[in-house]
């Protein structure tokens, strides 16, 4: 099975390659440098400090508002679905500001916190907090009925049933919540980035994109490609082993 997978993913990466060698035939090197090019630029730069120390800032970055998401809008979530009066009242303004583009609020940030670090957290925090809100919020609210009603049955006490019966059931859909976050709150840590043109990976997309240096452009979006993979994969395989856990 596992070598299955590896033939399959092989392939896909094959082919994605072929497509972007092909792509760069017909643009040219000066607009889509190919998969060579663009690993020159990349062993070249991985022996710059400026590189790494770029990926640390955006990983810094990432890492304050990301942890601050899940502080907040897990117990959030919790509360607003034990609590379901407090949950229809801020329903209407969750989902508006889910439903809002958080690029609206990048001027709005910068007046408020400058062009600093406190404006990209604040920004990642509202893209990573709204995924792990709701399904935190979703799966207290949809546990198992039949397993609350037989603890309630039992002589369980409400916050037992709470720790023992509802947050253990909604946990895989909180986990998913965190992966769903984490790849939200990355995309907007290169926004933030962009939009202030000031360190981070962000930062070194809107320099080399200005100057038309594709290939280290090109090879900055490799490297962001490889940081998601690779957050993505461990929050995967966290949600695989709660959810293998609950069975």
């Amino acid at each position: 099975m596992r070598l299955r997978h590896l033939r399959d993913r092989s392939l896909a990466l094959g082919c994605l390659v072929g497509v972007w060698m092909a792509s760069a035939q017909i643009a040219g090197p000066t607009v889509v440098p190919g998969p060579f090019a663009t690993l020159d630029a990349l062993c070249r730069m991985a022996g710059q400090a400026a590189y790494w120390a770029s990926i640390a800032q955006s990983l810094r970055v990432f890492a304050m508002a990301f942890g601050l998401a899940a502080l907040l809008a897990i117990p959030c979530g919790i509360g607003f679905a034990l609590v379901p009066r407090l949950g229809r009242a801020m329903e209407p303004f969750v989902f508006a500001l889910a439903a809002t583009p958080r690029v609206a609020f990048v001027p709005l940030l910068i007046v408020l916190l400058g062009l600093g670090d406190p404006a990209k957290v604040a920004l990642v925090f509202l893209g990573a907090s709204i995924p792990i809100l709701l399904n935190t919020w979703a799966g207290v609210r949809h546990a198992d009925p039949d397993l609350v009603e037989m603890a309630r049955a039992v002589g369980v006490s409400r916050w037992q049933r709470v720790a023992w019966v509802i947050l253990p059931a909604a946990l895989p859909m909180m986990v998913t919540g965190l992966r769903l976050g984490a790849t939200i709150g990355l995309i907007n840590t290169v926004v933030a980035e962009l939009y202030t043109a000031i360190g981070g990976l962000g930062g070194l997309l809107a320099r080399y994109g200005a100057s038309f240096r594709m290939a280290e452009y090109m090879a900055i979006v490799v490297t962001l490609s490889v940081v998601g993979v690779v957050i993505s994969s461990g929050l995967y395989h966290l949600e695989k082993f709660v959810k293998h856990r609950m069975e």
